[in-house]
């Protein structure tokens, strides 16, 4: 412990320089939006590329059970491709029904957080790929998340199972709308609130994404009605669904390119400031 002090105080100048070196940065990065988002272009590039080298330890301990999904998979496509009366007919995305595959990008997740209240993950493709902030991602089961920042190689995403994600969603055979948010708990069910009660729900019900923005296409599935209570402040009913995603065990996804995006956006806000 003595030389612990004695260490200390022979150094407390280059220590004291440090501090004040490492604060000074802090503030400056803090209230300058440009040395921010460089800040966190170069962040977001160091964690991929750790995040990558370990996914690649953990896809090859893992070959086994992927190569058992792939097949399950492959089976289920050439099911869909026997019964279909015109093979060339078969689109290759069947949940997008509205995206052409140029406008897909598929990634893989190398990181992806889902026991803390705000989840992200973290892709291994980035602006170099075509990928921006506000680009919905989605796999085979349902929807994922929505992209937050992207570096040259590197994207992080807002996962479903986060509490500060809205998403526009819809009971499949109604059309009834509301929002879709996480209320932390089970990894495994998001909530649907904001639904009139005018709307018919059963247990069972598929909910769907709602298309009333450009980051979804409509009807990209979601998960089932597992619970169903109504809001005593707003009257309201909110909605327990149940997962098609296993948000715990996610590989490749697909990234949704959107060429309308932009103009939306822009219009957007210029209403808004009007």
């Amino acid at each position: 412990m003595q030389q612990i002090f004695n260490f200390l105080f022979k150094n407390s100048n280059r220590i004291l320089f440090l501090l004040l070196l490492c604060i000074s940065l802090l503030l400056t990065v803090q209230s300058h939006s440009y040395h921010k988002s460089r800040v966190i272009s170069s962040a977001n590039f160091l964690s991929g590329g750790v995040y990558e080298q370990i996914n690649n330890v953990g896809e090859y301990l893992s070959l086994k059970t992927q190569n058992e999904a792939l097949a399950i998979e492959n089976a289920r496509l050439k099911s869909l491709l026997f019964k279909s009366k015109d093979s060339s007919a078969i689109k290759r995305f069947q949940n997008l029904k509205v995206t052409l595959p140029e406008d897909i990008v598929v990634s893989k997740v190398i990181h992806n957080s889902f026991n803390v209240h705000e989840n992200f993950l973290t892709l291994d493709s980035g602006s170099d790929a075509g990928l921006e902030p506000d680009m919905g991602v989605v796999n085979n089961l349902g929807i994922v998340g929505i992209i937050d920042k992207t570096s040259k190689n590197f994207a992080t995403v807002v996962s479903i199972l986060n509490v500060q994600s809205h998403i526009n969603a819809k009971i499949k055979k109604s059309n009834h709308f509301g929002s879709l948010i996480w209320n932390g708990r089970s990894t495994g069910f998001v909530q649907l609130i904001d639904v009139p009660r005018l709307a018919a729900i059963r247990k069972g019900d598929t909910i769907v994404t709602g298309g009333q923005s450009v980051i979804f296409p409509e009807n990209i599935n979601i998960g089932t009605v597992d619970k169903v209570e109504i809001d005593n402040k707003t009257h309201y009913y909110t909605i327990n669904v149940k997962l098609f995603n296993d948000m715990t065990n996610l590989g490749h996804v697909y990234v949704i390119k959107s060429k309308n995006r932009r103009e939306f956006n822009n219009l957007e806000k210029t209403t808004k400031h009007e």
